[in-house]
């Protein structure tokens, strides 16, 4: 969707996090080759799913295109001899069901442009660096004091988000970062709301949140400038990587990724929660705290990317909490949020699942309390802590910040109700969503109990004592009918009305031969 392009009345905007699940549902041969024949499902719902078709040419493409991410993938070798027999082509399809679900159920590949437009090419066929920078040249005619300088592709997970190193000719020793994004499904706000909840936040100075130098919305997109970190994000420090590589280079396999020592956890935990606080205090919902939307500087981390909760973007941890039923309020899911980066921040990596019972070791069994009050299965079934909470635990309480004073968000009365009504279609959106994943998860569990080999042997035992029972019961009808015949007085078996007996013939053969003989 373009910048100046306007949705459609009433449409729901595609929500990106929604996973996919792709399953070979068989094969077809042609003159010269194999083309296999792919379902694809995007949530639990069997009615959103298509067909594509792809041979094996376009699967190695796909891997061609993935190798960046540095993990060797199950992409199954090629054969030029052979590759129409058809034990070949069932074992062939058996491999390419393995990678595709190698690659669906990866947390980074997953949500991957190449990998959304080899299954879903219908909605995701669209080059959205060119129509970024279409619309930011566009914009620039505008306001020139702006350029762009370079894009820098792929430096974030998001399909509609783009990024744009940018100068202002009035201070050109100065870098600064230029995203434009489309709107989402979770945008409740009106675009006038919208313009006054953007507005406010590039007025804010706040310690714990990254400034917002400029913005532009419209009735479909956004565009916004902050300050450029040479050093990149949280995330980038941790990874030790360089923040204008590839996130899918950067992140899926970084090699030399390190957990924080403890001082520096127990500092930066408390600068985020901090800026939580901050903003729940505000009535301002977040929902999009992760380690590359951190930044650090000089010591004091800062939240970045506030404005999307506001511009209706899905979490990039949407898959995790939709599990949760607990999780249902834009506070609980920062929380939660939180979880994960703090458990990133001591180990080096993200939590490959949650709920989390095992811990590797850790700097100090305060950091272990903390992410078991939220990582637990416990947790995620009664609920997470609040930040305030979090803040008094052993692991925070004692961090010394350099300002005392109490920081505050002021929010106007009219934008302030506006934020309210939109976080309560967010939460009831989420509701609904985890409502019918709790549905689908029920309908599958029992489908899996009623085709267990347990259940088959229990079913075949009731249905042979059924068959005897009836058995049973047919032999005891046929006795009782016998006994009622037998003493009716009847002397000839009961006969069919369609079919009467034909009367005897004995009787008048033998009056025939005495009348002849006399």
């Amino acid at each position: 969707m373009s910048f100046l392009e306007k949705p459609a009345p009433g449409s729901l905007l595609l929500d990106d996090t929604v996973p996919l699940t792709a399953m070979i549902e068989a094969s077809q041969n042609l003159q010269s080759h194999t083309e296999y024949i792919i379902r694809v499902q995007r949530g639990v719902s069997l009615d959103n799913s298509w067909q594509v078709i792809r041979r094996y040419s376009d699967f190695d493409v796909l891997n061609n295109s993935l190798m960046v991410c540095g993990i060797t993938l199950p992409l199954p070798p090629k054969k030029l001899i052979g590759n129409m027999d058809r034990e070949f082509i069932a074992e062939r399809q058996r491999g390419l069901q393995t990678y595709l679900d190698t690659i669906t159920q990866h947390p980074l590949l997953c949500s991957s442009l190449p990998v959304k437009k080899f299954l879903d090419p219908n909605n995701y066929s669209a080059n959205y660096t060119e129509i970024a920078l279409q619309q930011v040249s566009m914009f620039f005619r505008s306001d020139p004091k702006w350029e762009v300088l370079e894009p820098l592709r792929d430096m974030g997970w998001r399909i509609r988000k783009k990024y744009f190193l940018v100068k202002n000719k009035e201070q050109t020793k100065e870098r600064y970062l230029l995203s434009w994004v489309d709107l989402g499904p979770d945008k409740f706000l009106s675009d006038k709301d919208l313009q006054s909840a953007i507005k406010l936040l590039t007025s804010l100075s706040i310690p714990y949140l990254c400034p917002l130098l400029f913005s532009s919305t419209s009735e479909s997109s956004a565009l916004l400038i902050r300050p450029f970190s040479e050093k990149g994000s949280l995330r980038d420090h941790i990874c030790k990587v360089k923040p204008r590589e590839s996130y899918l280079k950067k992140y899926c396999n970084p090699k030399k990724s390190q957990g924080l020592e403890l001082p520096h956890i127990k500092l930066y935990g408390r600068q985020i929660l901090e800026g939580l606080k901050l903003l729940h205090d505000a009535g301002i919902f977040f929902g999009h705290l992760h380690t590359s939307n951190v930044l650090v500087d000089d010591g004091v981390c800062r939240l970045m990317d506030v404005e999307n909760g506001m511009l209706g973007v899905p979490s990039a941890l949407r898959p995790a909490f939709t599990q949760f039923r607990k999780i249902n309020t834009t506070e609980s899911i920062d929380v939660f949020c939180f979880g994960h980066l703090l458990y990133e921040m001591t180990y080096g990596r993200p939590p490959d699942s949650v709920p989390i019972e095992q811990y590797p070791p850790a700097p100090s069994t305060a950091v272990v309390s903390v992410l078991q009050s939220i990582l637990s299965t416990e947790a995620c079934k009664s609920g997470m802590p609040t930040v305030s909470a979090l803040m008094q635990t052993p692991l925070f309480s004692d961090v010394q910040l350099q300002r005392s004073e109490k920081l505050q968000i002021k929010v106007p009365g009219r934008l302030k109700e506006a934020l309210k009504a939109a976080k309560e279609s967010l939460e009831k959106r989420l509701l609904e969503e985890q409502r019918l994943l709790h549905q689908h998860r029920r309908l599958t569990r029992a489908q899996s109990h009623h085709c267990s080999e347990e259940e088959k042997k229990k079913r075949k035992i009731l249905a042979r004592k059924k068959s005897r029972h009836s058995a049973y019961e047919n032999e005891e009808d046929v006795s009782v009918r016998n006994n009622n015949n037998s003493g009716s007085g009847a002397s000839s078996p009961p006969t069919c009305p369609s079919s009467p007996t034909p009367p005897s013939t004995t009787g008048t053969s033998v009056r025939l031969s005495l009348q002849l003989s006399l």
